[in-house]
């Protein structure tokens, strides 16, 4: 899993550039560009297991959206259910709200949302 967190913690890193006032990340670009990142550390947590555990090859790999939720479906949430809905979560705040939306720039959420996406990494484990 070390690219997953490698990316977890490239995000962690865009944010402590960013300025704060108050409980509010006053730049929401950088914001933005964190949770894209985080997302992306999602979608390498699930790589690196379909690759390690399944033997897949980079050919192999989901493209879309639709395709990760069908390999969590076949290869993961058989063993773990509750990691489907963890990662629609995670889509929504991660991908959704605070990437293609910029809707989230609250520090204690974004630290939250931060902390939900390096636990399912630890869980895809």
């Amino acid at each position: 899993m070390k690219e997953s967190i490698r990316y977890l913690n490239n995000a962690k890193e865009i944010l402590k550039k960013v300025p704060i006032e108050g409980r509010v990340y006053t730049d929401v670009k950088p914001v933005r560009e964190a949770f894209g990142t985080a997302y992306l550390a999602i979608l390498e947590a699930i790589n690196e297991y379909l690759i390690t555990k399944h033997g897949l090859i980079k050919k192999e790999l989901p493209k879309s959206v639709d395709a990760y939720r069908d390999a969590l479906h076949k290869y993961m949430a058989i063993r773990n259910g509750k990691l489907m809905r963890e990662f629609e979560m995670l889509y929504d705040t991660l991908h959704i709200a605070g990437y293609y939306r910029g809707l989230l720039y609250d520090v204690d959420v974004v630290k939250e949302a931060l902390k939900a996406a390096k636990l399912f990494i630890e869980k895809v484990k």
